[in-house]
């Protein structure tokens, strides 16, 4: 007779049944399937559910089924997760590995808080606007390289390239200013046609999830290479993705209205629901909270930076993903980036008892982060965790 277990979830966790976030994990010997996290649990949902379509190494299958689906399974891992469930469909975290879970498409960061590229901006034009003139009026947003995004708890290398120097001239070495950006990512599940844009009023229909993203700079690399067009070697080399994804349904109780946006965007990305999302995060460096941005003051949504990503007749495929750029508040203590926290290395920051700038090589950074939850309480995004080691 096959055995049956229940899952017991304390009252104060993070990752109740409001919740539900998905994952993709290998038990010992096996091949990697999809789950969903209860408490300090993993329900195989191939075998909870009997579904082969999560049976597979990616939640890509299940994302691009579309919304009238995403609902029902949750509506199924829920009432299979208020009963008892097979042992087989039940792993401790403990005892599995994470894996990336989802096979990435493209990737687009954004640069979508108002306080992060004003603060950039006085850092790199002292004498200049802060802001350039186009930043109120689209998000403004680079393409990444998909192929270097990595699950929470991948070593993160220490880049090489060119750098910038005092004198105007490069050298070539390990970056001197390794960085992390603290970030929102958004998953797409189904993608759209080549030459139809999508409308913010559709945004729920196409986006699956959301994950923390810890998207690594090399600033002094950037700082030489991104004049005239921006973000390459200094931001491609890693960008680590959370292990879970949490549903955007379990969300519904983080929804607010976006800070106001003057001028007044134009109709494409004005013409639905924006989004807004009480989200608050912590960052900790060895250890130590350094800083805690809040995603509630992002001025841009993550559907208009569909709908923008998409105007030009741009295609959305399933397992895209696309960021939100540093999320950074009005004070020292809210800001994303050790960029801005050390304002480009002239004011360090007290970690530990050290005073500190840049990353340096065993540097262990690890975003989290809360929202309200459906029902009352908090839920608790999964965490996206990296450590530095040498070039």
């Amino acid at each position: 007779m096959n055995s049956r277990v229940r899952i017991e979830v304390p009252d104060e966790s993070g990752f109740g049944l409001s919740h539900l976030p998905y994952c993709v994990f290998r038990p010992r010997g096996e091949q990697p399937r999809v789950g969903a996290r209860l408490g300090d649990s993993i329900i195989d949902l191939a075998v909870a559910l009997d579904d082969p379509m999560f049976a597979r190494p990616s939640l890509n299958a299940f994302m691009t089924q579309g919304p009238q689906c995403w609902r029902e399974v949750r509506e199924q891992v829920r009432a299979a997760a208020e009963s008892e469930l097979p042992a087989a469909a039940v792993h401790a975290i403990s005892a599995v590995r994470l894996e990336l879970p989802v096979e990435i498409g493209d990737y687009v960061d954004f640069y979508a808080s108002l306080e992060h590229a004003t603060a950039l901006g006085r850092m790199l034009r002292p004498n200049g606007d802060a802001l350039l003139p186009n930043w109120r009026h689209l998000p403004v947003g680079y393409h990444g390289r998909s192929g270097t995004v990595v699950v929470s708890g991948t070593d993160i290398i220490r880049p090489a390239g060119q750098r910038k120097t005092e004198s105007g001239v490069p050298d070539f070495g390990p970056t001197r200013r390794l960085d992390i950006e603290a970030e929102l990512g958004f998953l797409v599940g189904v993608g759209s046609e080549r030459g139809k844009s999508i409308r913010t009023a559709d945004f729920a229909e196409h986006v699956f999830g959301v994950a923390l993203v810890d998207d690594w700079s090399a600033r002094d690399i950037q700082a030489w290479e991104g004049q005239p067009l921006g973000p390459f070697l200094g931001k491609s080399f890693a960008t680590s993705l959370s292990a879970w994804v949490t549903p955007l349904e379990a969300l519904a109780a983080a929804r607010i209205p976006l800070p106001p946006q003057e001028p007044e965007p134009l109709p494409y990305l004005n013409d639905g629901e924006l989004w807004g999302l009480d989200i608050d995060l912590t960052v900790t460096w060895n250890g130590h909270q350094v800083s805690a941005p809040p995603y509630r003051r992002m001025y841009w949504s993550p559907a208009q930076m569909l709908a923008h990503m998409t105007v030009n007749g741009a295609s959305a495929r399933t397992g895209d993903l696309f960021a939100s750029g540093t999320i950074s508040g009005e004070q020292r203590e809210e800001r994303g980036s050790f960029m801005e926290l050390t304002w480009a290395g002239t004011e360090p920051v007290d970690v530990g008892g050290a005073k500190r700038t840049f990353l340096e090589d065993g540097d262990e950074v690890t975003i989290t982060a809360t929202a309200p939850a459906v029902g009352g309480g908090r839920l608790t995004l999964g965490a996206v965790h990296g450590r530095v080691v040498p070039s």
